[in-house]
């Protein structure tokens, strides 16, 4: 018996949106790759090395006081609120309190692959900083304390990751489409904030970001596609690490 023709239709926008959403995100990896790549080959030469002079001065105008950034005196104190949001320990927090959720929602699947990107995302910043071993901006242009290597910034490589994993994850648990849109609106704005901080209170060469955004984009993006793919496949052969259904409320 040959299937009703509404029904064929609305499997294949079904199928066709998937794929779409799947080659959307292979170009993220893409993308996100070669800007790596190509920032890591633009910002030891003169051209980069100018570029992040330029940003660096642009918001410690002051000659007499470095360490000043621009802008009235809460704006700084409102950066080093908003950067935290991309520390380790304020990370390792959510990402407790969002598997918590993704368990009672049964989305076990979703809950493995934060914590693989999570800890992948931490690697992956260590990792690269020992490789490329680059200084940070000079101290008297530094709002705070840091730790390690610059190049890329953890905190904008690791705020990505997180985010926009925690974003693609929990946009399973919404049916509705404008709340999706507006978990990963969130996501995106957090991740761009945090990594814009880090410019702005002197922690990192504007190269360093924009290297940890690529990466942590590439990576978020890469989880995405495991997720579809080892739940498509599970799906198939009725797996028991899968996630459940969501349901409307």
């Amino acid at each position: 018996m040959a299937p009703h023709p509404t029904a064929f239709l609305t499997r294949a926008l079904r199928v066709a949106r998937t794929e779409i959403a799947a080659v959307a995100a292979l170009l993220v990896v893409a993308l996100g790759t070669l800007t790596f790549i190509e920032v890591a080959d633009d910002m030891r030469e003169p051209d980069g090395e100018a570029f992040d002079q330029a940003v660096l001065h642009a918001v410690r105008p002051f000659a007499d006081d470095p360490g000043r950034p621009w802008g009235p005196w809460w704006l700084k104190e409102a950066a080093a609120d908003l950067t935290s949001l991309g520390g380790i320990s304020v990370l390792t927090l959510f990402a407790l309190i969002a598997l918590g959720f993704m368990l009672i929602q049964g989305k076990r699947l979703s809950a493995l692959l934060l914590v693989v990107g999570l800890a992948g995302g931490v690697a992956l910043s260590e990792g690269l900083k020992a490789l490329f071993e680059r200084d940070r901006p000079p101290l008297e242009f530094q709002a705070v304390e840091t730790l390690n290597a610059s190049f890329p910034s953890g905190h904008a490589l690791l705020s990505t990751v997180f985010y926009l994993t925690l974003g693609v994850m929990l946009t399973r648990a919404f049916p509705r489409k404008r709340m999706k849109a507006y978990v990963m609106g969130c996501g995106i704005l957090i991740a761009l904030l945090i990594g814009l901080t880090r410019i702005y209170l002197g922690a990192h060469w504007a190269s360093d970001v924009f290297a940890g955004w690529s990466v942590g984009a590439a990576w978020a993006m890469l989880l995405w596609l495991a997720a579809y793919a080892i739940g498509r496949r599970q799906r198939l052969h009725d797996a028991p690490l899968q996630d459940a259904p969501s349901t409307n409320v």
